[in-house]
This record gives C-alpha cells, sequence and structure tokens, in this order.
C-alpha cells in the first residue's frame, strides 16, 4: 500500500521471452474491449460486496507493519536473512478460507508480491521465493488457491509493481534509496521479469478472480508499459478483473476501481486528491487496526461496529468493502482480527440481503447513513441518528410499505413534498444498524 505519502499503515533472458510470448500489443488495450467473461466477472464483483485482504509475507518476522524495509530502514543484504526466520507451520489455508467465509465474505485477495520483492508462491525466475528461501519450502499462494477452489471463494493476486530488492527496478522511484541495490539498473529488463512472473501467476493456480496491481505511484511517470501487461493477463484469463492502486483514474484495461483507506470520492487520505469515481465496479480497502502487515505494537482495533458501518457505508456507495488482516509470522490470524470477523459474521446473517446484490440507493449518503437498492426494494440503512423522524429525498417512486428488517414489524412512511418521511423506531440497544425496507411501486 501507499505510505509514502503516509506512512501510517501503513532466470535468464530466454526463459522470460518465452513466458512472454504471445503477449498482445500495446493497442489492443487501448481500445480494450472485454469479453462477455470479463462483463459477468464484474457483475459477480458488484454483487459480492465483501472481501478478505492478507498482508503476508517475511517482512511479518519483524513485526512492524510491510514497509519495514523502507521505514527502518533495513539494507538489502540484511534483509536477506528474513526468509531464514519465516516458517510458518501454522499456517492453515483450510481455516483461513472457512474464517473468510464466516464473516461473510465472498473473495480473498493475497499479496502474491510485495515492495520487498519477495514472491510468496514457487516463481522460476528468481529464488527470491517462500519455496526457495524459507525453511518452510511451500507455496503459500498455490495452497492458498488450492482451498479457495475447494471451498467455492474467488482468489484474487496483489502484486507490487514497485520492487525495492530488484537491482533492474532503475532508475529508482520515490523509494528503496536506501537498500543498498547497486546503480543502474535494466527498466525493460524489470517489466519482462514482472510480466513473466504474473504469467507465472495465471498459469499455475487455475482460475485467478483478479489482479490487484499496487506501487505504480512511487514512479507516476514511467513508461510500465501496463498496456502489454493489461493484455497478456486477459489473454490469460480474460474473466480475470484487473485493478490498480495507483490512486488516479482508471485506465484503459482496467476492470474495477479501488479506494485505499477511502470511500469513492471521500478524499480523506491526501492519496488521491485528483481522483475521480468511474463507472467501473468500486472497491474500497482498509485496515482493522492501522497497519496492512502484522505489526505486534499495533493495537488501534477499530470496533466490530465500526467496521459493519463502513462496510454499510461502502455498500451505499456503490463499493465493495476490503478488510485487512495482517497474519502473524507463525501463519495464524491474530485472535483481535478472528473475534471482529466473527461478529461481522452474526450481523451479515442478520442483514446480509441488504447488502448482497445490491446497488448504491437512490437517496444521497449523509450522516445518518446510506440505502442500497435491488429491484423495487429499498433499504434505508440508519447509522447515525437520534431523531424521531427521517426524511428522505430522491425516491423515484411511491413507496407501498415500510418495515425493519430486524423483525419485519411496520414503520410509518409518509410523502411529503419533494420526498418521504419515516417515523423510527427506537434503537435496540448495541444495535449498529436500523435497516428498514422500503418497497417501492412497480415501474411503470
Amino acid at each position: 500500500m501507499n505510505r509514502y505519502f503516509r506512512l501510517r499503515s501503513v532466470c535468464c533472458t530466454t526463459v522470460l521471452c518465452a513466458l512472454l510470448a504471445g503477449s498482445s500489443s500495446a493497442s489492443a488495450q487501448e481500445t480494450y474491449t472485454p469479453t462477455p467473461e470479463n462483463l459477468k466477472a464484474r457483475a459477480w464483483f458488484q454483487e459480492a460486496k465483501f472481501g478478505l485482504f492478507v498482508h503476508w509475507g517475511v517482512y511479518s518476522v519483524l513485526g512492524d507493519g510491510e514497509w519495514v524495509m523502507e521505514t527502518r530502514p533495513v539494507n538489502r543484504s540484511d534483509y536477506a536473512k528474513l526468509p531464514n526466520f519465516f516458517n510458518p507451520l501454522k499456517f492453515d489455508p483450510a481455516a483461513w478460507v472457512a474464517l473468510a467465509k464466516s464473516a461473510g465474505m465472498k473473495y480473498i485477495t493475497i499479496t502474491s508480491k510485495h515492495h520487498d520483492g519477495f514472491a510468496m508462491f514457487d516463481s522460476k525466475l528468481t529464488d527470491w521465493n517462500v519455496v526457495a528461501r524459507t525453511p518452510y519450502r511451500r507455496d503459500v499462494i498455490g495452497m492458498l488457491a488450492a482451498e479457495c477452489h475447494k471451498q467455492g471463494i474467488k482468489l484474487f493476486v496483489y502484486y507490487s509493481q514497485l520492487d525495492w530488492h530488484s537491482e533492474d527496478y532503475f532508475p529508482r522511484g520515490r523509494t528503496g534509496h536506501r537498500t543498498g541495490r547497486p546503480d543502474p539498473g535494466n527498466w525493460d529488463a524489470y517489466l519482462n521479469f514482472m510480466d513473466g512472473q504474473l504469467r507465472e501467476l495465471l498459469t499455475s493456480y487455475g482460475e485467478i478472480g483478479g489482479v490487484w496491481f499496487d506501487g505504480m505511484w512511487d514512479k507516476p511517470d514511467a513508461d510500465w508499459h501496463l498496456a502489454r501487461t493489461y493484455a497478456m493477463i486477459h489473454q490469460l484469463q480474460p474473466q480475470a478483473l484487473i485493478g490498480s492502486n495507483h490512486h488516479k483514474n482508471p485506465f484503459p484495461g482496467e476492470d474495477f476501481q479501488m479506494f485505499e483507506k477511502d470511500l469513492p470520492g471521500a478524499h480523506t487520505t491526501g492519496f488521491n486528491p485528483e481522483q475521480g469515481v468511474s463507472a467501473l465496479p468500486l472497491e474500497t480497502a482498509e485496515t482493522m487496526n492501522n497497519s496492512w502487515g502484522f505489526n505486534i505494537t499495533d493495537d488501534h482495533y477499530k470496533s466490530t461496529a465500526d467496521l459493519i458501518r463502513y462496510l454499510v457505508r461502502a455498500a451505499g456507495m456503490n463499493a465493495n468493502f476490503l478488510l485487512n488482516v495482517g497474519p502473524m509470522p507463525n501463519g495464524e490470524i491474530q485472535p483481535e482480527f478472528v473475534e471482529r470477523l466473527k461478529e461481522m459474521g452474526k450481523w451479515i446473517k442478520q442483514y446480509g440481503e441488504s447488502i448482497y446484490g445490491t446497488r448504491g440507493g437512490p437517496v444521497a449518503a449523509g450522516p445518518w447513513g446510506v440505502t442500497t437498492e435491488r429491484g423495487s426494494t429499498v433499504y434505508v440503512h440508519v447509522l447515525d441518528w437520534n431523531q424521531p423522524v427521517l426524511a428522505l429525498a430522491g425516491i423515484p417512486r411511491g413507496v407501498r410499505s415500510a418495515k425493519l428488517l430486524r423483525d419485519g414489524s411496520s414503520v410509518e412512511v409518509s410523502a411529503v413534498k419533494g420526498g418521504w418521511v419515516l417515523k423510527l423506531k427506537e434503537a435496540q440497544p448495541e444495535e449498529v444498524d436500523r435497516v428498514i425496507e422500503l418497497e417501492l411501486e412497480p415501474t411503470k
């Protein structure tokens, strides 16, 4: 993730050419038309609403977040010692997937390579990977992919275009100047290597939900050959969705748009002052504490209630909620995260119909809450409102009925000039979201 602006969270040429053979030309993506498989995947993604983000790598050994190589900083030769201590014998991919499903999540996005360049899969293009360098010697991405396929949950792979380890990542960008890499390097060779690793990910682990790119903001003016890379991905797996955390408006070839630690259009982080909200499927990514990777001293945990409100507000703004965990170096997800995910799952079981398969509702979001909708049903999510009545503008048709989703009891609703007024029942103790289901008159 991008901590350059806010440090808060936080092989041979012959082989490469063979791996890259068949990549489409740049012009193919400049005139990108999504395939039917891709459009179907986009529709599924928009309805999924809730996913698990996983930041896990050898950096977890130091317990100081995923940016420790840059923030401490750690020289590349010293950082190379970390894999020797990474032996996650308690990593249980079946338990991870089951936890995500119990929370109501529909997909998992995991770091296959973060900014330290370390591959969490069995890459044949470098020995800087989990199989070759750690005592664990097992393919983490392969193990998780197999379990996701088994349990019926989609797997997305995060891939950092930024690389603090590679000598060929040159000229240097905004970060990674203190790793002790020699100068100069070969930028084209690095891009070939990156595409080669992506080809491995897209040909070795079955169907992939998509690729979640990060790090392009490190060199925003560089020629990343995006058209070539995106065309290759779409050629290998047409349904795979491409998104990039570059904090700009989407580029041709991208299939969804993400917002880091921010709701679409909110501009609260400073990452994306010029980023608009596109018509593509949307996603917002957030942490449970203040860190993406495991941070042993970060106990700033968001409450379950706040996380539910974030999920609801994201849905009300037509976006998915990608909620992060940073597993410990032994492979376990820390109990504070597990507890919150299980509690969110309980809420989802009761109120999930107001989230899954919906789109952002007709009423503009406000401090009081948001609306979601599906067909002729509008769900009013009252998150922060202590008054006995709530006026709503923007509902396009007459309201046939109104009821509380928690128990089905009727809610008094009346038409006024310019909108409708709901007479709210008192919130129950510890109730995070009073959800009112409005059934509208059918479309004429």
